[in-house]
């Protein structure tokens, strides 16, 4: 598989992260560190169900462990800030592309069931290829988060009066 559209997600992804300027989600929704939990929660499923695939196993992706706010603290409690939780992801997504960089043609055409849920609704509930879980995390994945970032950034003042 070719991972450059997705490298390159991620990198954006953590360059937003890395801003000082981000706020709270004025709707009530996820803070940058809750995010940047969430992406690792996924990057970590997806690694292990493409690692599952090459070892012969018949593995299921299901998203909503990474939707848990339990889990979510729970990540965010293991990390000592925002940076060290940013390392982790860049770390975490440079394994999943390096597996994805090895996968022949016809593992990544393995299907492996599905479910994904977002914002409480079901988006997906059946079997895709594996290229099209990690290929989504690029399309649509991680640049749906890294504008999530770019919505909690605070404006920054205008110049008095």
């Amino acid at each position: 598989m070719d991972t450059t559209a997705l490298r390159s997600a991620y990198d954006r992804l953590l360059d937003v992260a890395a801003g000082p300027d981000l706020g709270d989600a004025d709707d009530g929704g996820w803070n940058a560190d809750q995010i940047l939990a969430h992406v690792l929660s996924v990057d970590a499923g997806t690694a292990a169900a493409a690692l599952a695939v090459v070892a012969g196993s018949r593995p299921a992706f299901d998203n909503r462990v990474s939707l848990d706010p339990w889990n979510l603290d729970r990540i965010i409690a293991e990390h000592s800030g925002r940076a060290d939780l940013m390392g982790h992801v860049r770390n975490q997504a440079t394994v999943l592309c390096d597996i994805a960089d090895q996968l022949n043609e016809e593992t990544a055409a393995v299907l492996v069931p599905t479910f994904l849920q977002s914002n409480g609704a079901l988006v997906l509930d059946q079997p895709i290829p594996l290229a099209a879980l990690i290929n989504g995390l690029a399309t649509d994945h991680v640049p749906g988060h890294t504008q999530q970032l770019l919505d909690l950034r605070v404006a920054a003042p205008g110049p008095p009066g």
